[in-house]
């Protein structure tokens, strides 16, 4: 179903989306399954292999659609409004695989076979940072994650939190530093590979379906060529493919307007003559709903275009993803709060979507960049300006 603007703008785009849209509606009922039995909706995630959308990512000349930042925002909005849990682990891969296509961090050979993997069978690759000892590692924490050099490769021992997806990836860049040189560095894995196990630690409140369990690496074997290659390419912004996170919760902020639209238009108390959608106090919370996603959305959808555009000010682009981030969750939270306001207590019924759309919209406090970051950046923006009118 259609919810507002789709922000879509060429007929290849249009028709993707929908396609996607078909599948986050026919799959909907499934997340809200997969959030109480706390798994993966893998009926979903297995529907989107089926029509290549981990692919999308790679180059057209590979095999894949050469998917922009523009078009990522646009599908991973959508998918969002049916599951918002695998919309952030899709998100995850697509972002991840992007930064891949971007950096070239292996061999060509290597490369090749991702490439081909993702495109064909739509293989799931993520990236493994976070530890309990590190915290969030846009935070600067080194990894405990060690890795040490043996014939013919490294063994790599350590446990990786906040896995997410972990029991369908089929590739794991894990982060490590080698113990002989202290050097960070970062390794390829393939899932079932000896020594990995995934142990079953996610028991959240929110997002239960991302599955975002502790890896554990017990001297897993890997070669050499598994090792990241150190690149001398400059990069002028951080990897634009994180816009993901915004998408994602502006696509919950989206399915729960769509959730107090269906139920006002059908509540209608013995009290009034009509369904309280026409009411005055349910017709102020609408349009502050649609305000303020008006406003989000249309900044969000403006930051990407821009770095597909190559318009961007590489000094300034940074604080621009981050401000579009913490805006974008910042409204989904207050639009999924108004949401509740306008279905009462009818919305936090363990049945009803609303109340898992409260919870998973939390999440997005918690996925970076967090806010402190983000004022920061911009803070630091403003001082040059005032130090530059000098």
């Amino acid at each position: 179903m259609a919810i507002m603007d789709t922000f879509a703008r060429t007929a290849g785009q249009h028709e993707r989306l929908a396609r996607l849209g078909e599948l986050a509606d026919r799959f909907m009922a499934d997340a809200h399954a997969a959030d109480g039995e706390n798994r993966i909706s893998e009926g979903f995630v297995r529907a989107l292999r089926d029509i290549g959308y981990p692919g999308w990512p790679v180059p057209r000349e590979r095999g894949g659609q050469g998917m922009t930042v523009y078009e990522m925002v646009l599908y991973q909005e959508r998918i969002a409004q049916g599951d918002p849990a695998t919309a952030l682990g899709m998100g995850w891969h697509v972002s991840v695989l992007s930064d891949v296509v971007q950096r070239r961090p292996w061999p060509d050979e290597m490369l090749d076979r991702i490439f081909e993997d993702t495109v064909k069978r739509g293989a799931l690759i993520n990236k493994m940072a976070s530890e309990a000892v590190t915290g969030s590692p846009s935070r600067g924490g080194k990894p405990a994650t060690y890795a040490v050099r043996v014939p013919g490769g490294y063994r790599i021992h350590g446990r990786k939190t906040f896995s997410t997806f972990a029991p369908v990836l089929d590739y794991f860049i894990v982060t490590a530093v080698l113990r002989d040189t202290g050097e960070l560095t970062e390794f390829l894995i393939p899932a079932g590979a000896e020594g990995m196990t995934i142990e079953p630690t996610w028991d959240m409140v929110g997002m239960r379906g991302t599955a975002s369990h502790d890896l554990v690496l017990d001297g897993v074997l890997v070669p050499g060529e598994a090792r990241a290659l150190e690149t001398t390419k400059q990069v002028h912004a951080p990897n634009p493919f994180l816009l993901h996170v915004p998408a994602c919760y502006l696509g919950i902020a989206l399915a729960a307007r769509r959730e107090a639209l269906k139920f006002a238009a059908s509540y209608q108390p013995n009290s009034l003559e009509r369904p309280i959608l026409y009411t005055p106090n349910v017709g102020q919370l609408l349009g502050e709903m649609d305000l303020a996603l008006t406003a989000a959305r249309h900044f969000l959808y403006a930051v990407a275009a821009k770095y597909d555009e190559g318009t961007y000010d590489p000094d300034v682009y940074p604080a621009e993803m981050a401000a579009a981030k913490s805006f974008a969750v910042q409204t989904a939270i207050a639009v999924v709060d108004k949401a509740l306001r306008i279905t009462g207590a009818h919305g936090l019924a363990m049945r009803h979507p609303l109340q898992r759309l409260y919870r998973d919209v939390r999440f997005g406090l918690s996925n970076p960049p967090m806010d402190d970051v983000t004022m920061r950046l911009l803070a630091q923006r403003a001082i040059r300006e005032a130090e530059a009118m000098r």
